[in-house]
């Protein structure tokens, strides 16, 4: 064999070894993340809480996950990508353990914030890494990335029922499986990633001025597009933190409406198509397609409201599903490719935190709003942001061409 193809081959391994191992992350993560939704009713009764106290308690949680986007994107950028993901990695996974047992309500809230902590320092550096990884077909590979994600949506949900459903195990199961997982992926990260980062030159050590980072937001097309991924960060968490309560309010069971949930995150296959042609077509195309489908799929869900049967339940949830998780890699890829290089991490981390951070206050906006207004209220807010975020993306496509 040829000794270039055997390198070839090589680098090929190696690529997929850094896939392989972000990827295995972000499914934790997301894991952790959408094991709450489904245990919000089981907490209420546990701890004799409010939705209001548990949609506050999840928005502490995805807080601290946003204002850790810009550090660890910049800490990357000084130190190395495979550093940041092994520790974020172990934090999540020490987290989950304090999860597993049976504790205090402060100290549910304590270990979720541990969990926002831990899975933070993760999606902005690993779509640094990959991008760099993946020069050529950055889409497919951050598709890939969050179809892990994703699934991991229709894994917690079926977690969490069995364990409420049996006889033998209960939800502190769940945070076991997940705490020892953690642990795994950081040992794992700690062998693989190193090897397979990018080399570094030594002006990579200079530290990048605030004033960089700022400047970026004078750019039309920067700051558009951060509107848009505001938009929808506050539409997409607000959902998927209390579509389980709101599928109860319809008329379904708990375990119906887990599964239900679930279908949401079965879609999110989608991505490694819609990664794939952005590729191929433009990014803002495809973008603005997915918006446009989230936008129709949450207005049936919000019309059909508790007179729809679980058919058509499921088909909205359905549409909206496949236009939320086909915007998500494309979002990653697009904003990759307004960064200067020399300050992608950092900046990336930048934008994540703006957008995470609307869409961290979307859990407690929908809980008070469903307290004192309906969840159908609640849920007409996130479609109004949502309709925004789409309406942005079509006015930088018009002014892009």
């Amino acid at each position: 064999m040829p000794a270039g193809h055997t390198s070839h081959v090589r680098r090929r391994l190696r690529s997929l070894d850094a896939l392989a191992a972000t990827a295995a992350i972000w499914f934790l993560a997301k894991f952790l993340r959408y094991a709450f939704p489904p245990l919000f009713p089981e907490l209420s009764t546990r701890y004799g809480v409010t939705d209001a106290t548990l949609g506050l308690a999840f928005t502490a949680m995805l807080l601290v996950y946003a204002l850790l986007q810009f550090p660890a994107g910049a800490i990357a950028d000084r130190i190395g990508a495979s550093v940041v993901i092994t520790a974020g990695a172990a934090v999540a996974g020490v987290a989950a353990l304090a999860l597993s047992l049976d504790a205090p309500f402060v100290v549910l809230v304590g270990a979720m914030v541990l969990v926002g902590v831990g899975t933070g320092v993760h999606k902005t550096v690993a779509i640094g890494l990959l991008s760099t990884v993946y020069t050529e077909r950055p889409g497919r590979a951050l598709g890939v990335l969050d179809t892990a994600g994703a699934l991991a949506g229709v894994a917690a949900p079926a977690a969490v029922a069995f364990c409420l459903t049996s006889p033998r195990v209960t939800w502190h199961a769940v945070f076991l499986a997940g705490g020892l997982l953690g642990l795994s992926l950081a040992v794992l990260a700690h062998r693989w990633l190193g090897a397979r980062e990018p080399e570094r030159d030594d002006g990579d050590d200079e530290r990048v001025p605030l004033r960089r980072y700022a400047a970026l937001f004078r750019r039309p097309a920067f700051a558009g597009f951060v509107l848009v991924t505001v938009g929808f960060s506050f539409a997409y968490n607000g959902v998927v933190a209390f579509l389980p309560r709101y599928l109860e309010t319809a008329g379904l069971t708990p375990a119906t409406a887990s599964a239900v949930y679930g279908s949401l995150f079965v879609v999110s296959l989608v991505q490694t198509v819609t990664g794939d042609l952005a590729d191929r077509i433009g990014a803002l195309r495809v973008i603005v397609a997915t918006l446009a489908v989230a936008t129709v799929g949450l207005l049936a869900l919000i019309a059909v409201g508790g007179g729809a049967g679980i058919v058509t339940l499921v088909g909205v949830v359905v549409v909206f599903g496949l236009g939320s998780h086909g915007f998500r890699p494309v979002r990653g890829a697009y904003l990759m490719a307004l960064l200067p290089a020399d300050v992608s991490g950092g900046g990336l981390g930048v934008v994540r935190t703006v957008l995470m951070g609307a869409g961290a206050i979307a859990p407690g906006v929908v809980g008070v709003v469903s307290t004192y207004a309906g969840f159908r209220a609640a849920f007409g807010v996130l479609w109004v942001a949502l309709a925004v975020a789409a309406v942005a993306a079509g006015v930088l496509l018009v002014t892009d061409r």
